[in-house]
């Protein structure tokens, strides 16, 4: 995949090795050029305020705090930036974590590298990457959720529910306004409003909670 502007990528983990190595990866893909580099949190940050990169690869252990922290602060700049998550580690408090904090993806470092690419190309487009197994983790913490509460999902609209489903298939804000014939800022408001009633703040939580009200309906 190739554009006419490429995108803007920074790496950001404590380890040289593995900058170095991502770095090789990522260089030989024509659509991406990467403007910046970091080990630290605060080296992120400023960084990230000075490169202005449109993804952020960032690993969550880092040397002077987390990932998470970086995360906060780095959208707190610019809210526009999408943060893909790569680190070596996974757990049900961590995945939870790096979507609470903003994050827009969350993938093991074990990714092959034609996966790795398309999660970038993805999550700057605006779609939500989960490994399959934080996916695994966020829908058992999601079942762990309902279970002891009312279905969230019902208290949706029809026309919530069809443009959670085509979120839930991967489709971006403009392709689900495409698809529904609404406009990209209709499509955000539906989301807002939908995101209110489940209580979340995240695609890919809202993903999560409509995939596991969906499995429970068919069981």
């Amino acid at each position: 995949m190739t554009t006419d502007s490429p995108l803007r990528l920074a790496i950001v983990d404590d380890s040289q090795v593995v900058r170095m190595g991502l770095k090789a990866l990522l260089s030989t893909e024509r659509g991406i050029t990467i403007v910046g580099e970091a080990s630290k949190v605060a080296e992120a940050v400023s960084m990230a305020a000075n490169a202005r990169p449109q993804v952020v690869l960032l690993d969550i252990r880092l040397p002077d705090g987390t990932g998470f922290d970086a995360c906060r602060r780095i959208l707190q700049q610019d809210p526009k930036v999408r943060i893909l998550f790569l680190t070596s580690v996974i757990d049900d408090q961590l995945i939870n974590d790096a979507i609470r904090s903003g994050g827009q993806g969350y993938l093991l470092k074990e990714v092959g590298a034609d996966d790795l690419v398309q999660a970038i190309y993805d999550v700057a487009a605006g779609k939500s990457v989960l490994d399959p197994q934080a996916t695994a983790r966020v829908l058992q913490l999601m079942r762990h959720r309902t279970a002891t509460t009312d279905d969230p999902v019902a208290s949706l609209s029809p026309q919530e529910r069809r443009v959670l489903s085509l979120i839930a298939a991967g489709k971006t804000n403009k392709e689900v306004g495409n698809e529904l014939g609404l406009t990209e800022k209709t499509v955000k408001n539906y989301l807002a409003n939908i995101f209110g009633k489940l209580n979340v703040t995240r695609r890919s939580q809202a993903v999560a909670l409509f995939v596991t009200a969906n499995a429970a309906g068919g069981n």
